[in-house]
């Protein structure tokens, strides 16, 4: 049995990111039942939110389901307690330090998943005692790694430095994505932007049908002097990438960002004034369907070219 599919409990190695705006019980319970594990993101939610959404992700779902926690987040007891008392069993961190919380989380019985983005902080997770990490690449929505390292090039790496499971992200929205993970040595892929524009996420429906419109070089990596976010072109980032062109101090640049613009942009559809958080898989990405729709189509395309793989190399040892 694969390895994450082992440590979940779940049918196939496929995680739906928890993005903020996007990820909440509806769309968790639709990838948990649809047979992959589906994650609340709760960088969006104030603590007495996340507990309603738990409890109705519970109520739509038997099957394995985890909550995603930035650990800068500034009411992280409160939201650690609503996992616990909820008694969730699966944490993704994120953003911070993963031994803060790992060794709380684990003595109660949460298997602790960490985000990264390079291989000093996947030894750093190692370390602090996680089960597994997501080794996340630069094309990845969202916030990024400063190195700028792509998927391709991070995963081995990665693997080389760590021997727990490694769960891939970052520029995979298809069976042939994931199967490209799985062979620079993934244990499992996470899936962010291609679960965004599911029926069932709670993004504002004309930013999704914004990321369906996206073309190649469409999305770009921007306030790196405070934390690199990948955003979709739209008004709001044409002025970040222009003040920061123009040298722009990190002040500058939070005052700019202001308060709530994720919220204005990825849930109230403001999509020219808000901050559109999508990856660069969105120009691959041209309909709007129902998550497990989304999630058996990877599937089956992954078990497609593996088999394809597996005929090509009968052809080449013949």
């Amino acid at each position: 049995m694969n390895t994450i599919c082992k440590l979940f409990n779940i049918k196939y190695p496929i995680v739906q990111a928890g993005m903020v705006w996007c990820s909440g019980w509806r769309l968790a319970s639709a990838v948990s039942n649809a047979g992959g594990l589906g994650i609340i993101g709760a960088g969006s939610m104030y603590p007495e939110v996340l507990r309603s959404h738990i409890q109705k992700c519970k109520l739509a779902t038997h099957q394995p389901f985890g909550v995603n926690i930035p650990l800068l987040y500034p009411n992280i007891q409160q939201i650690i307690d609503v996992v616990i008392e909820e008694q969730v069993k699966i944490v993704f961190s994120s953003a911070g330090n993963p031994a803060t919380w790992t060794s709380f989380l684990k003595e109660r019985g949460v298997t602790v998943v960490h985000v990264i983005a390079n291989t000093k902080f996947a030894i750093k997770a190692q370390e602090a005692g996680v089960d597994a990490i997501v080794a996340e690449g630069f094309e990845a929505g969202g916030h990024n790694g400063r190195e700028e390292t792509t998927t391709m090039c991070l995963i081995p790496m990665i693997k080389e430095v760590v021997d727990i499971p490694v769960i891939a992200a970052g520029g995979i929205g298809s069976g042939k994505a994931m199967l490209a993970a799985f062979a620079l040595g993934a244990d499992a892929v996470q899936i962010g932007s291609a679960f965004a524009v599911a029926e069932e996420s709670s993004a504002h429906e004309a930013f999704k049908y914004k990321i369906i419109a996206a073309n190649e070089g469409d999305t770009k990596l921007a306030m790196k002097k405070l934390v690199p976010v990948r955003l979709l072109k739209n008004e709001f980032a044409d002025t970040i990438v222009h003040a920061e062109a123009t040298g722009a101090s990190p002040k500058e640049l939070a005052e700019l960002l202001g308060h709530a613009r994720a919220k204005l942009g990825m849930f109230e559809g403001d999509i020219e004034n808000g901050e559109l958080e999508i990856g660069q898989v969105s120009a691959m990405l041209k309909s709007i369907k129902p998550a497990r729709v989304i999630l058996e189509e990877i599937w089956q395309e992954f078990k497609n070219k593996l088999a394809q793989f597996a005929q090509l190399q009968n052809e080449l040892d013949s």
